[in-house]
């Protein structure tokens, strides 16, 4: 029998490697309304030597990737455990977790997120809801964007819902389906020209305000093949290794430079892939603190109305929408859009592991 009540937490961690997102979260049902409540969130940053690892492990070897799987598997149930320990957290239905993704080539009919090995669940003492991407794979879809899911149940109110994290991603109805696709990289390229002046990011895009646009890399970077594909289409980091940072890297130009111009180029594709350019557009993740990202977008959609939720949202919105993604599988219910990802057929995808 379906509860119209769940305790839970959402785990997520993001391809921007800003730490692992975990949020405690109440939802109700009612009447296929939902409604949550969020109540404790934190964010643990990762060591540096665990950046490095997530950062090269693109070009790890199968032995190495499985050693790798092991060793986060363990990070993160320690990860999980603590926040667990620190919140007094009791009676949890369930702990729904993304892992982190390290590959992504759906086109060759394979992903992967390390962390959802199914021991993590008795490391934890709890049941696990995890390993989301995989199935929809399997199903010949892009295995990406999951969220939209969760916006068209948690926040119809709004025309598009957008994220700006490692890409950015937005989703929307259209003719009584949702719409969802990656349209570009974001804090995956900015945070690498930040951090060779020495910082994390580029703290509300300051450095990158006192650049000055290349043109000539713009109509570049413009010119990808990705942004030509009609959608549903997704992104891993081999495309910014591959593609996006070599191109920019050929141009000599001062890193400030190069922050504007791939801050132009992310405003621009942003406004080229919201078929209306009015309505309300509700941002979240990382880049909606980027004030001067937030403004070019806005100077290219001068129409719309750009909403910005409360911190708990903005920081922690996908591992909310994880948490549902596992009440969804653990109920039995869709929780994957073939609209959105070009799989066969809607699903309910995840794994669920039992603590043993």
């Amino acid at each position: 029998m379906k509860k119209d009540y769940y305790n839970v937490i959402g785990v997520m961690s993001g391809t921007s490697l800003d730490g692992v997102d975990l949020t405690h979260i109440h939802f109700k049902v009612q009447n296929n309304k939902w409604a949550f409540e969020i109540l404790e969130s934190e964010t643990i940053a990762y060591s540096t030597s665990w950046i490095k690892s997530l950062k090269s492990a693109v070009d790890y070897s199968r032995e190495q990737l499985e050693k790798l799987n092991q060793d986060y598997t363990q990070l993160l149930a320690s990860i999980i455990a603590a926040f667990i320990e620190k919140n007094k957290i009791e009676n949890l239905n369930a702990v729904c977790s993304h892992g982190h993704t390290i590959l992504h080539q759906p086109q060759n009919g394979f992903t992967l997120q390390i962390g959802n090995l199914p021991e993590i669940a008795t490391l934890i003492h709890q049941t696990v809801v995890c390993d989301f991407r995989l199935q929809d794979v399997q199903l010949g879809g892009q295995g990406a964007p999951l969220v939209p899911i969760g916006d068209r149940i948690l926040f119809p109110e709004y025309d598009y819902c957008m994220n700006l994290g490692g890409f950015s991603n937005v989703s929307f109805e259209q003719d009584k389906q949702r719409i969802a696709f990656d349209i570009s990289p974001v804090n995956t390229v900015l945070n690498f020209y930040a951090n060779q002046l020495g910082l994390d990011y580029d703290d509300k895009g300051t450095i990158s305000r006192t650049g000055k646009t290349d043109t000539n890399l713009l109509n570049k970077l413009n010119a990808l093949d990705f942004y030509q594909k009609k959608h549903p289409k997704s992104l891993g980091f081999e495309f910014v290794k591959e593609t996006v940072l070599p191109l920019i890297e050929s141009f000599g130009i001062a890193i400030e430079d190069k922050l504007q111009t791939f801050t132009e180029h992310v405003s621009l594709q942003i406004a080229l892939a919201l078929p209306n350019k009015n309505g309300s557009l509700y941002i979240t993740g990382g880049g909606a603190y980027n004030d001067f990202l937030i403004e070019r977008i806005q100077s290219y959609l001068p129409e719309i109305k750009i909403i910005i939720p409360s911190t708990k949202i903005l920081e922690f919105k996908e591992a909310l929408i994880f948490a549902l993604l596992g009440v969804l599988k653990l109920r039995g219910e869709i929780n994957v859009l073939s609209s959105v990802t070009g799989a066969k057929m809607d699903h309910s995808s995840g794994n669920v592991y039992y603590s043993k």
